[in-house]
């Protein structure tokens, strides 16, 4: 998977793999160390079924990598997804960055203040 986001859409799917409860809980299990299912749903007190859900739903966003050992598959966390993941929603969240010299918005919205605030005058 490629993990550099390049447009709204994809910034938006990032945000929603981890806008679940139990996927945030995941993701903090998976720091430092792998995971299988079993361990996962147990400590996150939900059923295997659900776990394999979540897991899958992140899996196929890139977040976790899943590895096989012996009879069970261990899953851990992508550390380039995660890192690419981390600097967009920096960016995201920077004010300054994406800030344009184009001010033609803020002058439109000014004037229509402007407008509001005269006409509530002729009213009083």
């Amino acid at each position: 998977m490629d993990t550099k986001i390049n447009n709204p859409k994809e910034l938006a799917r990032l945000l929603k793999v981890l806008s679940v409860e139990t996927r945030v809980r995941i993701v903090q299990l998976l720091k430092g160390r792998a995971l299988c299912v079993n361990a996962l749903a147990a400590r996150l007190n939900v059923t295997q079924g659900a776990v394999s859900q979540h897991l899958r739903f992140m899996r196929d966003a890139g977040l976790v990598i899943d590895e096989k050992r012996g009879y069970f598959v261990h899953y851990r966390l992508n550390e380039d997804t995660l890192a690419a993941w981390r600097e967009e929603i920096d960016r995201l969240l920077d004010p300054s960055h994406g800030a344009r010299s184009n001010t033609k918005g803020a002058s439109k919205c000014a004037a229509a203040m402007k407008r509001r605030k005269a006409a509530r005058s002729r009213k009083s």
